[in-house]
């Protein structure tokens, strides 16, 4: 579990296909590099959110880590755009003795959005972004929460219709993630409210009983 506050920003510095090395277990593997301040603690078999995505630390020294990704992974997220070079935020899994501020992170990433527009205002920066999947704007709602490359954000504008939202940057935040890096048409992991999904299977759930709505009202209001 994450809370969508990111703690450094690193840098790929491999990224093997087919890594026959005995931590890369012959699959494909990132090593990320500039990690020193978040390795000081670190075992083998750790979770370190890449962009978001809950990875396991399968070899680590004192400034790189490495992880393995599984196809699923390069599937649902833009790890597989990554090349030596790129950068992209870090944050290791959350610690109980700190408070917890972003909101609950799984660090399982439900899609890639795309950037449509980048628009300054005053110190701050607007992102729009557009889904090609209609169904996980039922998840994205005005003021809610959202985790955008593993940042934890709060939506702002959200348009059902052209399946689009928008998010708004304080200086802070630009400073420490990699979304200021982001061109036009630059692809974003997004992971959106668990506690949404729960509540939308639910729900349906409730709808699909043979008492179906009547019953769902029946025990909101007892």
């Amino acid at each position: 579990m994450f809370t969508g506050l990111v703690e450094i920003i690193g840098t790929v510095v491999a990224v093997v296909e087919h890594d026959s090395t005995e931590s890369g277990g012959n699959g494909w593997t990132i090593t990320i590099g500039d990690a020193a301040a978040i390795l000081d603690d670190c075992h083998i078999g750790d979770s370190i959110a890449i962009n978001g995505t809950c990875l396991t630390v399968t070899e680590f020294d004192r400034d790189t880590f490495k992880v393995g990704v599984a196809p699923e992974s390069l599937r649902r997220t833009n790890l597989g755009d990554l090349k030596v070079g790129s950068k992209v935020n870090l944050e290791r899994a959350m610690d109980s003795k700190k408070r917890f501020g972003g909101h609950m992170v799984q660090g399982h990433v439900d899609a890639v959005v795309s950037v449509v527009s980048i628009t300054p205002e005053e110190n701050s920066l607007w992102f729009k972004f557009h889904t090609e999947d209609k169904d996980l704007m039922r998840y994205i709602i005005p003021k809610g929460f959202i985790a955008l490359d593993g940042t934890s954000l709060t939506v702002c504008d959200v348009d059902d219709s052209a399946q689009t939202f928008t998010i708004m940057m304080i200086a802070h935040t630009q400073q420490h993630v990699v979304m200021p890096l982001r061109k036009i048409g630059d692809k974003v992991n997004v992971e959106v409210d668990m506690l949404a999904k729960y509540a939308l299977k639910s729900l349906q759930g409730a709808i699909m009983e043979s008492d179906g709505l009547q019953a769902l009202v029946k025990r909101a209001i007892a």
